[in-house]
């Protein structure tokens, strides 16, 4: 078993609005969960919603930050990104076909997690998407 799966955990990173800083938001999340079979899907996951969140709301404007929690136990990765909001709309998974430049992210998410949820506040929006170590858990931890 992974050193930080013997007991649920839960990881916070706080980043500039920058597009680099996606970067540093993948790796973190790679160190987290290195040596998990989950690594590479979630590293996948955050790099997505973090880009989105610099891309498509007030969180890639002067002073903008969007922040990342990464919880972790024996059952489940939950990767979270919480942006600056500043749209009228909360993001959505569209399918889009393999053509299109643009609306492609959250569909692509929705297929590697197992679940994905969108919480709008005045704050801003959260994106949570959900990965099950063994998905005949149906998602729900014992």
């Amino acid at each position: 078993m992974h050193e930080y799966t013997r007991s649920a955990r839960v990881w916070g990173l706080s980043c500039p609005g920058f597009p680099e800083e996606v970067s540093r938001a993948r790796r973190w999340t790679r160190d987290i969960l290195r040596g998990s079979p989950l690594a590479e899907d979630a590293e996948l996951i955050v790099s997505e919603l973090s880009a989105n969140a610099i891309l498509h709301t007030a969180s890639g404007g002067e002073c903008g930050s969007f922040h990342l929690a990464v919880a972790v136990s024996a059952q489940m990765v939950a990767l979270s990104v919480m942006d600056d909001g500043g749209t009228s709309t909360a993001p959505k998974v569209e399918h889009r076909d393999q053509e299109a430049e643009h609306g492609r992210g959250l569909g692509m998410v929705s297929a590697i997690a197992h679940r994905v949820v969108v919480h709008d506040s005045n704050q801003g929006h959260t994106v949570t998407a959900e990965l099950y170590a063994d998905a005949r858990l149906g998602g729900y931890p014992c």
